[in-house]
């Protein structure tokens, strides 16, 4: 028990620890509408998308989390506005942002002469690299995202399985939609350093799923 307990003396360990169970919470939150709403691709394009955010935020020097965050956000939203005013599928929205957006950030890290370890960390992550202004901006984003879906987890619910119904008792059932894929979004921010892009949608999905 004791060589179990002796990492968590390190501060780095702490860390990585908390941002772990941080992820590992919101993502089994968030994830049971993903899967109850059928949209497990959505998650792993997302986490894709938010790549040319990382990248542009290494960049110009900003907080990774500002950069991913915007762009997770952007595309999450994309999504949505396509898949509503090209009154295409949902999963076909879904596939055209994600190929675009992580072809962009492929093409910005492309433009970096040097190699780059931290951005292919968000790759796979790299959990104890989680520094302590990382951890509060995760706990803020992670927090965030745990009282919109205590407030609204009725209205989520009913949406997700009665969309017509929900409409029809006067629910903005869009704006909860466009609601639900920004929360989405947030939740991959939180989850990239710790679980990185490749493993977000297993996170998002095989909890909710089991």
């Amino acid at each position: 028990m004791e060589t179990l307990l002796e990492p968590l003396a390190f501060p780095f360990f702490q860390r990585a620890l908390l941002a772990s169970v941080l992820a590992g919470t919101v993502c089994a939150l968030i994830g049971s509408y993903v899967v109850l709403k059928g949209l497990a691709f959505i998650g792993d394009a997302i986490a894709h998308a938010a790549f040319p955010g990382v990248v542009a935020a290494f960049l110009v020097g900003a907080p990774y989390v500002i950069g991913g965050g915007l762009a997770a956000f952007a595309s999450a939203i994309a999504i949505g506005w396509v898949s509503r005013r090209a009154r295409l599928r949902v999963d076909t929205a879904i596939g055209v942002v994600f190929a675009g957006a992580f072809a962009l950030g492929i093409l910005l890290l492309s433009r970096i002469e040097s190699y780059v370890g931290d951005l292919f960390g968000f790759l796979l992550g790299n959990v104890l690299a989680i520094g302590a202004d990382d951890l509060v901006a995760l706990l803020v984003l992670g927090g965030l995202v745990i009282v919109v879906v205590a407030l609204l987890w009725k209205e989520l619910l009913y949406a997700t399985f009665d969309p017509l119904g929900a409409a029809a008792a006067g629910l903005r059932v869009s704006a909860l939609d466009y609601l639900f894929l920004g929360l989405v979004a947030v939740t991959i921010v939180v989850s990239l350093q710790a679980v990185g892009i490749i493993l977000v949608v297993a996170f998002l999905v095989t909890p909710p799923a089991s």
